[in-house]
């Protein structure tokens, strides 16, 4: 009722098999290191030194997609304001985009 198991030997050059196999993943680690992280710091980076720069008078977006000018700087917000006596504080971090001078005059 049981059959016999029969062991095969084992293939010889199995160190190289394995040796593909650590290098394929070393090669899979850097192609995203260098497809995904090293852009996404890369942006990270630009975004801290735009938010670093920010002045009273630049003319920004924020991430809600307020347009607006900085009326006033604080250490994490900055006050925006985005009509004639109507101003709003939002995070600096919420700043998306500095506008060049005389954009919101353009668009209004």
């Amino acid at each position: 009722m049981i059959s016999s198991a029969f062991a095969q030997a084992a293939p010889s050059g199995g160190g190289d098999a394995g040796m593909m196999n650590i290098l394929f993943i070393v090669l899979m680690f850097v192609i995203i290191y260098f497809l995904m992280i090293r852009p996404q710091m890369k942006r990270a980076k630009e975004q801290r030194t735009m938010i670093e720069a920010l002045q009273k008078g630049d003319e920004v977006i924020t991430a809600g997609g307020v347009l607006g000018r900085i009326s006033k700087m604080g250490e994490a917000y900055v006050t925006i304001e985005i009509a004639p006596n109507t101003e709003v504080s939002v995070q600096k971090a919420a700043v998306q985009t500095v506008l060049p001078k005389g954009t919101l005059k353009s668009i209004q």
